[in-house]
């Protein structure tokens, strides 16, 4: 029997396999009924097929899914939704025209090349279907598979993940637009492949990318978070302890990770890759070697740890604090110890460059304290949650573990933001067990495990201490709070529809 990540990506034609009953089905219904009815209205025809990805919320380990180590997110109800429809013999067939329900997003259209660049520097929200379109082509070239020459293809997207949100707005976009071309086009890739295809198609648009958003949104099961773990990409079933609800809590502080990626998250790749190297160099590698072989922290964790039991430890976080310093390094001090300049070292990455002109300095020892500290967590929450402990007792452990992992995100990491701090403190003190950031931070959203039973109450006392403030302002309208914030249980991942 195949492995779960093995399994194409389902079809069904229903809906009730991925939206459940009652409120969630009725109002999934509403959203499929007019996507097609807008399809139709925009471009004269029915679509062939439509495509789904949710959004996530990362219960625990931040930052460290591009450093090789596993992570523990779960879907939400929220997602992308994609209508697709292949152009036909004697219509345009060289244009891919995307459309949104929404009319914040005017329509884009491209050329249907899958070889053609895409420009940076004008960013445009249809550039994250392109990232799919280019990785779809990409795929099938590597796998030998002949579909044929590129056509034209007509997309209409509805999406309710709100952006910025650090909830993987592009990641359900990237995800659900590959799985609509490929149904379109005829092919049905594994989830293992897609989540691995998907995570590379950011790269079209500047971002650097671990896989956890794209896997977590191929891979979800309704019921359960999943611990990813990379190379090779797999999910592990996690049921969460009985009498805890996630609540996800919008900062309204919106993080702009394409367009601030030079100074927050590509420079903290950077960072860590620059620890990982001098760390290397510092345990025994030359110079070159590290250079060559050094990606990332997972790679010299093992001789971090050997260095760590020769102090009576097996905590990688030792080496950290006896060979790295505390104070932001520059340039020049770590060209010092690499012999080489920067500039060759990341001259194969045009993102990196772009964080080296950006940068005057570089924080290896908080970062790379941040990865090793973070990663274990992970496995603490894991362990936690299959443990004898009670679930009273698992509750509170988990919530510790959620505290101690925004403090790390916070402090070493430098990924939160006023507003967030602000929520994740009025959460802890309207009961949440744990609560932190998640996401890539820099805005977007907290997360707080609560008691089952206070609920109601806490998202009650949420609005009045956090976003009342914001309504008066005229940030947000009343009416529209249920999209900031809303409790969730764990959500099923990517699908397929054909009705």
């Amino acid at each position: 029997m195949a492995k779960y990540e093995e399994l194409p990506i389902p079809i069904f034609s229903t809906l009730e396999p991925v939206y459940g009953e009652g409120s969630q089905l009725e109002e999934a219904k509403l959203r499929f009924d007019h996507l097609g009815a807008k399809f139709l209205q925009v471009f004269g025809h029915p679509p062939d097929v439509f495509a789904r990805s949710p959004g996530r919320v990362n219960l625990i380990g931040e930052h460290i899914d591009y450093e090789g180590y596993s992570v523990l997110p779960m879907a939400i109800r929220q997602d992308t939704i994609v209508a697709i429809r292949k152009q036909r013999v004697g219509e345009d067939q060289k244009s891919l025209r995307i459309a949104n329900v929404s009319d914040k997003y005017p329509m884009c259209t491209y050329s249907a090349d899958p070889d053609q660049e895409v420009d940076l520097k004008n960013h445009k929200w249809g550039h994250y279907f392109i990232c799919g379109y280019k990785g779809f082509y990409e795929c099938v070239k590597l796998k030998g598979l002949d579909i044929g020459e590129p056509v034209g293809l007509d997309v209409l997207v509805d999406g309710i993940v709100p952006t910025g949100s650090g909830l993987s707005s592009s990641a359900a976009f990237v995800c659900s637009s590959t799985i609509a071309i490929m149904a379109a086009l005829g092919s049905n890739f594994s989830k293992k492949e897609l989540a691995q295809l998907t995570c590379e198609c950011e790269r079209h648009i500047g971002t650097q990318s671990g896989g956890m958003d794209q896997a977590i949104s191929v891979m979800a099961k309704s019921g359960f978070a999943e611990l990813i773990d990379f190379n090779p990409i797999r999910a592990t079933d996690v049921q969460l302890p009985a009498g805890g609800t996630f609540v996800i809590a919008h900062s309204l502080a919106e993080s702009q990770k394409a367009v601030t990626a030079a100074t927050n998250y590509n420079n903290r790749v950077v960072e860590c890759r620059l620890a990982a190297i001098i760390l290397g160099i510092k345990l025994g590698m030359k110079p070159q070697e590290a250079i060559t072989k050094v990606q990332t922290l997972s790679d010299v964790e093992v001789v971090c740890v050997s260095f760590a039991n020769s102090h009576g430890s097996s905590d990688p976080v030792v080496a950290v604090k006896e060979l790295l310093k505390e104070e932001p390094y520059n340039a020049e001090d770590i060209e010092k110890i690499t012999e080489e300049k920067l500039s060759t070292v990341f001259g194969h990455s045009p993102t990196s460059l772009d964080v080296l002109k950006a940068a005057k300095h570089f924080k290896l020892y908080q970062r790379a304290s941040h990865v090793y500290s973070e990663a274990k967590r992970v496995h603490a929450f894991k362990d936690t949650v299959s443990s004898n402990l009670s679930d009273e007792d698992k509750l509170k452990k988990l919530g510790d573990l959620m505290n101690a992992s925004h403090y790390s995100c916070s402090v070493l990491y430098e990924c939160s933001c006023p507003e967030l701090e602000e929520l994740v403190k009025i959460c802890r003190e309207n009961g949440a067990l744990g609560a932190r950031l998640t996401g890539a931070g820099w805005g977007g959203c907290a997360v707080a495990l609560v008691k089952e039973n206070i609920v109601p109450q806490f998202i009650i006392n949420l609005k009045e201490s956090f976003y009342q403030s914001r309504i008066d302002k005229e940030l947000i309208g009343k009416n529209d709070l249920g999209l900031y914030l809303f409790a969730s249980k764990p959500s099923s991942g990517a699908a397929i529809f054909k009705f």
